[in-house]
């Protein structure tokens, strides 16, 4: 979805906007807490695409009581959370994010697995709004409740037990969606240094242009997943630091029409602190 197409479509009463912004602060060398997790709700309060409601991803999308950040709820509880939010009545949901477009495929792919398939992100999202000095405003927009028909898939968000079948399973394949740095063992930001074993590593930024937060083009895509040896046949378990990054090199692999596709959800901040589990440099 383009910045053009949706400015021309801000009053389509069948059109739903969406900002999905969630901020990290760093910590340096605090594994159990790898970074703070600061809601996008104040930028958005600062300044949104018109007509655009906020999703509180760590607040209202993600695990009550988990360790972890962003867990994953329980698949019929996060439907009704969206639907709470007027995700439903079969409109057209445009997710967007300001501050990296991992966050709106984050919410794509929360959207999937629990049926809702009317669903664009915008591509180049808030920054690619402001390069076309397109009008923000800062009305606060709440939809009214809405409903859609589940179809949950259970099968996509994967726990580390699946993870560590999958190491040895000829048939699968796992990307790291991590950067280099943090691959090749250089950083302990989520603990122990390194990768799960077998690993390949896609760094989600490679498959956006930094100066615009656009994807690249779907042939180029192709051509970076080809030159890793990455094919349709196999199962692609995407993992990263917390379950967020892996989501755009799922999002981009779904987009070229690979259909085997998991999500480890809690990624390395639960891999990394598990002694038990194996780790490689």
């Amino acid at each position: 979805m383009d910045c053009v197409w949706l400015n021309s479509n801000l009053d389509n009463a069948s059109v739903r906007i969406f900002d999905c912004s969630t901020f990290l602060n760093y910590t340096d060398d605090h594994p159990a807490k790898p970074y703070d997790v600061v809601s996008g709700s104040l930028e958005y309060k600062k300044a949104h695409i018109p007509n655009s409601a906020f999703l509180d991803l760590q607040n209202s999308f993600s695990k009550k009581g988990s360790v972890y950040s962003f867990t994953l709820p329980e698949l019929t509880e996060l439907a009704v959370s969206f639907q709470h939010e007027g995700v439903g009545n079969n409109c057209h949901v445009i997710l967007y994010s300001r501050n990296g477009i991992q966050w709106a495929t984050r919410f794509w792919w929360m959207l999937y697995v629990v049926g809702y398939k009317k669903v664009s992100i915008l591509n180049g999202g808030f920054q690619e709004w402001l390069n076309l000095g397109l009008r923000t405003e800062t009305e606060i927009t709440v939809f009214p409740p809405a409903d859609f028909n589940l179809d949950l898939k259970k099968d996509i968000f994967v726990d580390k037990e699946y993870v560590l079948e999958a190491i040895n399973a000829n048939n699968h394949i796992l990307i790291n969606a991590l950067t280099k740095d943090i691959h090749d063992g250089l950083s302990k930001r989520y603990g122990r240094p390194g990768h799960i074993p077998r690993s390949l590593n896609i760094p989600f930024h490679k498959f956006v242009h930094e100066d615009t937060e656009k994807f690249i083009s779907f042939e180029k895509a192709q051509e970076l997943i080809e030159s890793m040896g990455i094919t349709k046949d196999n199962i692609i378990v995407n993992y990263c630091g917390g379950g967020i990054a892996a989501t755009l090199d799922a999002f981009i692999l779904y987009q070229l029409g690979f259909k085997n596709l998991k999500i480890y959800d809690n990624s390395m901040s639960e891999w990394a602190l598990d002694e038990t589990l194996p780790i490689s440099v």
